[in-house]
C-alpha cells in the first residue's frame, strides 16, 4: 500500500515507486530516507534492504553502523572495496548526522534536557549530534573542559540558544558519554570526502542506504545522493486526522500480513495510550500481535492486557514486585521497561534507590524508635519521632 505522505526529495517518487525500480533491477547507488516518522524510515529501510539483499546474503555483504557512530574513513572505505563473496553490498547507515545544520541546534538541547534522565543513550547520541555542528570535541570538555567555553563562543557556535543554563546538563551529559563510551562524531571534513567518493561514482553493485531525522538540503552530500540515487521525504503528518489515517494505513498492512484484525474500540484504546503516535502505536501493534497469539481479533482487553501500563505504572510495578520478592514478576516488569525503552541506567538508579530506602526502614526498626508509631499519624510527627 502506498503511504500519502511518503515522497521523493524533489516530488517525483513515492516510496512504492522505488520499490517497484529495485524489484525490476533498477537499483540506484544511494538511497537517503529522512523525515520525522521514524517508523515509516525503518519500515522503508528494511523494504529497499531486502530487496537488495537477501537475509541469508548479509554476513559478508552488510557494514551497518549507527550514525551517532559514524566513521566517514570506514565508510568511505566499506564503499569503495568490493564484496568479499560475488553479489551486492550494502553500507547502511541509520539515523546518520550527516545532513544537519546548526539551525537545529536548539532543538537538539531540548532533546538532551528531556532524555537525560528517562533515555540516556539517547541524549549522548543528540550531544554528540551538537558537538559535531559547534565544531567541538567531547574529550576537550571533560574534566570541567566544558567551563572554558564563554558566552559568546557559545552563541556563535550554537545560534538560537542563549546558554544561560547550560551548567545545569551539559556537565551531566558529558559525564553519560563517558559511562556510556560514546566517541565524537564525524568532522566536517571528513563529510567532503564521502560526497566526493559519491559524485565520483560507486563501484558496480556497491550500494550506499542512510536514514535521518533532519536534512539541510543545501549541503553538497544531499545534493550528490540527489542526483545520482534516490532521496526520499517521510514528512510528520500533521493534524489528529491525518495522524489517525496515517496510523490507520499503516497498521493495516502489518495486521493484514499477520492475518489479524483490530477492534474500532481497540483502535480507539491504542490511541488513548499512544495518543496516535506512529511509532507508539506501531510498537504496541506489534506487542498485541504476539500477545493475542492465533486470536484473529484484536480488542480492547487485549489492548489493556498487553499496553495498558504507562512507563510510570510500571516503574511502581518494578519496585512493587522487588519488595515482594516476586522474581517471576520483577522479571516481566523488567522486560516491559527494556520494551518501552528505558535505559538501563535509569533502571538500575530505580532499583539502587528502592534497595537503600528498604536498608533505611530496617535501619529505623533495628533503632527501637517505632514504639510509639500508629498509622494514623501525619508526615510531621513521624519525623519528630
Amino acid at each position: 500500500m502506498q503511504h500519502m505522505d511518503t515522497k521523493s526529495g524533489d516530488g517525483s517518487k513515492t516510496l512504492e515507486n522505488v520499490l517497484s525500480d529495485i524489484k525490476k533491477g533498477k537499483i540506484a547507488p544511494c538511497y537517503l530516507l529522512y523525515g520525522e516518522e521514524e517508523y515509516l524510515i525503518q519500515d522503508a529501510f528494511h523494504k529497499i534492504l531486502d530487496l537488495i539483499i537477501p537475509p541469508v546474503d548479509r554476513t559478508l555483504n552488510l557494514y551497518s553502523v549507527d550514525g551517532h557512530q559514524e566513521n566517514i574513513d570506514d565508510i568511505c572505505l566499506a564503499l569503495l572495496t568490493a564484496p568479499l563473496i560475488p553479489g551486492r553490498k550494502i553500507v547502511a547507515v541509520k539515523d546518520t548526522s550527516l545532513f544537519q545544520s546548526k539551525k537545529i541546534a536548539p532543538g537538539l538541547i531540548k532533546k538532551i534536557r528531556d532524555n537525560l534522565e528517562s533515555n540516556p543513550s539517547r541524549a549522548g547520541g543528540d550531544f554528540l549530534q551538537l558537538l559535531k555542528l559547534a565544531g567541538w570535541k567531547l574529550d576537550d570538555l571533560r574534566d570541567d573542559g566544558w567551563k572554558r567555553i564563554t558566552d559568546e563562543e557559545w552563541q556563535k557556535n550554537v545560534p538560537g540558544d542563549s546558554g544561560e543554563d547550560r551548567e545545569k546538563w551539559l556537565p551531566k551529559i558529558v559525564d553519560i558519554c563517558a559511562e556510556l563510551g560514546l566517541k565524537s562524531a564525524t568532522s566536517g571534513e571528513d563529510m567532503e570526502s564521502l560526497s566526493r567518493v559519491i559524485a565520483g561514482g560507486l563501484p558496480e553493485g556497491n550500494h550506499l542506504i542512510l536514514s535521518a531525522r533532519e536534512v539541510d538540503k543545501r549541503k553538497q552530500l544531499f545534493k550528490h545522493i540527489a542526483e545520482t540515487g534516490e532521496a526520499l521525504y517521510f514528512p510528520h503528518a500533521k493534524g489528529e486526522n491525518r495522524q489517525k489515517f496515517l496510523l490507520l494505513e499503516t497498521a493495516q498492512d502489518l495486521l493484514s500480513l499477520r492475518g489479524k484484525k483490530l477492534s474500532p474500540d481497540a483502535w480507539q484504546a491504542i490511541g488513548g495510550k499512544t495518543g496516535f503516535d506512529l511509532r507508539k502505536s506501531m510498537a504496541a501493534l506489534e506487542k498485541l500481535i504476539i500477545h493475542t497469539g492465533d486470536k484473529p481479533v484484536i480488542d480492547a482487553g487485549d489492548v489493556e492486557e498487553a499496553v495498558g501500563k504507562t512507563k510510570e505504572d510500571t516503574v511502581f510495578d518494578l519496585t512493587t514486585a522487588l519488595v515482594e520478592r516476586n522474581l517471576p514478576q520483577s522479571l516481566t516488569v523488567l522486560q516491559d521497561l527494556l520494551e518501552q525503552g528505558l535505559h538501563y541506567m535509569v533502571i538500575m538508579k530505580m532499583i539502587m534507590r528502592e534497595i537503600r530506602l528498604l536498608l533505611y526502614a530496617k535501619l529505623l526498626v533495628m533503632s527501637g524508635n517505632l514504639e510509639s508509631y500508629n498509622s494514623s499519624m501525619d508526615y510531621s510527627r513521624f519525623q519528630g519521632r
